[in-house]
């Protein structure tokens, strides 16, 4: 097929000094798109700034016959949020593509968990997500055009040990995603949610060396196609890790009917209720929340 390119588009992606953030600016890049590369620079926890990284990645852009912009704005504050936005405003005069790709680490059993941790991380990903999307949204939807990616994990997915906070970020990322895919699709905007996995900066401390190869060059390509005008999907979640790329969806099982229940009626029908053999999916757009209870109301209606 032709090459699927994005000449005159301008991308903004957060933490894209390093790891897979750096993958998919360089690949956008690579491909036409502008770039504005933001990065604070700081510690794998969030802390301090340093304009190194950014700006190494927009020599890497432009030696290669790129064009990009560094930004150091933190995604944690909804200033931060805007001041991003407004440098792709300021030297490209559009904002056609947002990866929100920023993110850190405060490791900690749940039980000695700080609440400044907690919250520390949920300000980048899930509210550093909202500062970002909070100010591009609205001129997407002006221009009747965007493509928005958040990042999730499976870590919001599954869950896993001592990551409590990352975990809860993770997983509100696929909520306002979806909510991003249904007030967006009207107005071509469309919204979808990547679940990588690499081995970088974020994976210090754990013992990779059992893993197979696992270089974020492999997760860049899917990112670029939910970044393209050719994406023909909004509202889903596409898992890559380790070369396999993957469809993640939210399912119900059919479910039992039974007019009024008792505790031990939910016991007793437990296995029924949880068979999986017949999964029921409703998509997030057009309107998955109105197609779960449609099902249920003409359930309850056919037996009442």
């Amino acid at each position: 097929m032709t090459e699927l390119r994005f000449d005159q588009r301008v991308a903004v992606i957060t933490g894209a000094a390093r790891g897979l953030g750096r993958a998919y600016a360089v690949l956008l890049a690579s491909r036409g798109a502008r770039v504005v590369v933001n990065d604070t620079g700081g510690s794998l926890t969030g802390d301090g700034v340093d304009s190194g990284p950014a700006g190494e990645v927009v020599e890497q852009i432009r030696s290669a016959g790129g064009d990009a912009v560094a930004c150091t704005e933190s995604v944690a504050t909804p200033s931060g949020g805007k001041a991003i936005i407004e440098t792709a405003l300021d030297h490209f005069g559009r904002v056609d593509i947002l990866v929100h790709n920023a993110g850190t680490v405060r490791r900690a059993p749940l039980t000695q968990m700080s609440y400044e941790d907690f919250d520390a991380v949920l300000d980048v990903h899930l509210r550093g997500a909202f500062h970002v999307v909070r100010p591009a949204f609205p001129l997407m939807r002006e221009a009747r055009y965007g493509r928005i990616v958040l990042t999730s994990s499976i870590g919001g997915l599954y869950g896993n040990h001592g990551v409590a906070n990352y975990a809860a970020a993770k997983a509100g990322l696929v909520g306002l995603s979806n909510v991003v895919a249904l007030e967006g699709a009207s107005d071509n905007v469309m919204c979808n949610v990547i679940v990588p996995s690499a081995v970088t900066r974020m994976a210090e401390g754990l013992d990779t060396s059992a893993y197979p190869p696992m270089d974020p060059d492999l997760v860049a390509p899917v990112v670029g196609l939910l970044a393209h005008e050719a994406c023909p999907i909004t509202g889903e979640m596409l898992v890559s890790v380790a070369g396999r790329v993957a469809r993640a969806l939210v399912a119900e099982t059919p479910g039992v009917y039974h007019p009024c229940w008792s505790i031990e009626q939910v016991y007793e029908e437990l296995d029924a209720i949880r068979d999986t053999q017949a999964p029921l999916v409703f998509p997030v757009v057009p309107d998955g929340h109105t197609d779960h209870l449609r099902y249920s109301f003409e359930l309850a209606g056919r037996h009442g």
